[in-house]
């Protein structure tokens, strides 16, 4: 495996979570967000239990998301060249896919959050493609610049 491009691929990965991650912290300030609680949150909470102090919950969730995103951020990297933003979409989509039927049952939410609201589902896939094109875009350039060059040139 390729280190050094797995290891920009977290960086970026881990970048265009950041970007996710605020547009999903800006819909439930704003009550816009259909989700009871930012999903990170409650799987950190499903897992420790409704007795973790928030504080800790707060950054167990924080961390482990970044980590995530940077994670396969990391993989599709390793496992495909070029990046695009197609591809990143296209591999936000499958990230998606995997947690409307893996995550929200596992939380009690039902596939697609339909325990909750359907709109999960629409609200959710926003915030992936948000990722993946994110993703798609900072790898790619990073990508496109020739080694020794900068990226503004």
């Amino acid at each position: 495996m390729n280190w050094q491009r797995f290891s920009r691929g977290v960086g970026w990965g881990v970048l265009a979570t950041v970007i996710m991650s605020a547009l999903m912290l800006i819909g439930v300030a704003s009550g816009v967000s259909p989700m009871p609680k930012p999903i990170p949150a409650a799987i950190v909470g499903k897992m420790l239990g409704a007795g973790t102090p928030k504080p800790l919950l707060m950054s167990l969730a924080v961390l482990s998301h970044l980590a995530y995103g940077g994670f396969w951020g990391g993989i599709v990297a390793a496992v495909t060249k070029p990046i695009t933003v197609r591809k990143g979409i296209a591999f936000s989509a499958l990230l998606w896919l995997v947690m409307q039927v893996m995550v929200l049952p596992f939380l009690g939410w039902g596939a697609f959050g339909s325990s909750v609201s359907l709109k999960i589902a629409v609200a959710t896939l926003v915030l992936h493609l948000v990722y993946g094109f994110s993703y798609g875009a900072l790898m790619g350039r990073s990508e496109a610049v020739a080694p020794g060059a900068s990226a503004t040139s």
